[in-house]
């Protein structure tokens, strides 16, 4: 059987840039799920350029600790990746996931396009209507402006600190919760 016919012929590639607590977290999620290009962690929503992880962790510049997702469109739709983002952390929460708690730790989506805001909008109202959550969906709507890069250590930390406590304790449970709820949407290791 020729696989070549089966592929897409060309990557159609999207980005979206998602705020889900502490970006380790979120980044480990995303590395792992098919039709997914390149997860860079940063720092999005704030009111000065380039600021620095001590910066953003005062909680004082405005910033969200993000991933910003590259993705080809022909393998997994923007829904799916907004129901992996909100199935893999809580939207409840006000400014905190867990421990981790100020603005910086808000769930946000960065939008770059209108139908990633009104699939957001859509699913937003689908998850409240079917409760899901013991609360109300808080995730902020935002359009995109500009992200920044994190420093270099924070790239791809859970795969190089995988027996580290936090990463044991905070995002192994959420690795399991993927890796158990969307087994068919992952690749294959």
């Amino acid at each position: 059987m020729n696989t070549e016919l089966s592929r897409p012929s060309k990557q159609n590639l999207d980005v979206i840039t998602l705020g889900g607590g502490c970006f380790w977290c979120t980044e480990a999620v995303f590395h792992i799920v098919q039709g997914v290009v390149k997860v860079e962690p940063g720092y999005a929503g704030g009111n000065i350029e380039n600021p620095t992880y001590e910066q953003v962790t005062t909680g004082n510049t405005g910033h969200a600790e993000v991933v910003q997702i590259t993705f080809d469109s022909n393998l997994i739709s923007v829904t799916e990746i907004l129901e992996i983002f909100f199935a893999t952390h809580d939207p409840t929460t006000l400014n905190r996931q867990g421990a981790d708690v100020g603005t910086q730790y808000r769930s946000v989506i960065f939008f770059h396009t209108a139908q990633q805001r009104r699939a957001a909008e859509r699913l937003i109202e689908e998850i409240n209507n079917a409760h899901l959550w013991k609360g109300s969906i808080v995730t902020e709507l935002q359009p995109f402006k500009a992200v920044y890069s994190a420093e270099e250590y924070h790239v791809n930390y859970y795969a190089q600190h995988k027996t580290q406590p936090y990463c044991r304790v905070v995002i192994d449970p959420k690795m399991q919760k993927l890796r158990k709820r969307f087994k068919d949407k992952l690749k294959t290791p």
